[in-house]
């Protein structure tokens, strides 16, 4: 049975990648795709795991590869989803989750429309900065900066498909679980999960 694909989206300081660690840690046969980035690495990331960390000119030989199934420019820096990555997962019945910016949701949503796109959205604006300051790594210009971005991105939310405000967090992580449980409860993939069932009690 094929996987899913699952998007995510969000302003930056929404909280979205709190939430994609928390979901991968809870459901079974649900993991993350790690993107391949031009951005210097944060101390407490690492290499593999939060990101792939490539240089511009080998993001550009990718780029030239056709190896992305979706990319982006945010913030001066380039960020891409490798497609052998994602679709060897989905063939193999895991759903995976894409954690991307409205750019790389678009692209996804032309090459895949059948999959889940989710927007995740802050309680208010004056939270979301006080998220972004909170994080200490930023400088008030990059902050500034962050925030215009913030309500760009947001403007694209009716492009989604499911939309969530991460205000309590495991509210939120709670309807992110109903989204994933209801398209694993559909009829079409419980027809083919259940089938021994459906033979028997239908002989």
């Amino acid at each position: 049975m094929k996987g899913k694909l699952f998007v995510i989206s969000a302003p930056s300081g929404a909280g979205k990648t709190s939430l994609v660690k928390q979901l991968t840690a809870d459901i079974p046969m649900l993991r993350a795709s790690v993107s391949y980035t031009t951005r210097e690495r944060r101390p407490a990331e690492v290499d593999g795991q939060d990101y792939h960390f490539v240089s511009i000119n080998r993001f550009k030989d990718m780029l030239a590869q056709d190896a992305f199934i979706e990319h982006a420019k945010v913030y001066d820096n380039y960020y891409g989803t490798a497609k052998h990555t994602v679709e060897e997962q989905l063939q193999q019945g895991i759903d995976i989750i894409l954690e991307i910016d409205w750019q790389g949701a678009q692209q996804i949503k032309k090459q895949l429309p059948t999959s889940i796109s989710i927007f995740i959205l802050p309680p208010s604006i004056a939270i979301l900065r006080e998220r972004l300051m909170g994080r200490g790594q930023d400088s008030p210009e990059v902050i500034a900066r962050r925030m215009q971005f913030a309500l760009n991105d947001i403007s694209r939310y009716s492009e989604f498909d499911y939309l969530i405000v991460n205000d309590d967090f495991q509210q939120a992580i709670y309807e992110l679980k109903s989204i994933i449980t209801t398209y694993r409860l559909e009829l079409t993939r419980q027809q083919e999960k259940l089938q021994p069932i459906l033979l028997d009690l239908l002989k």
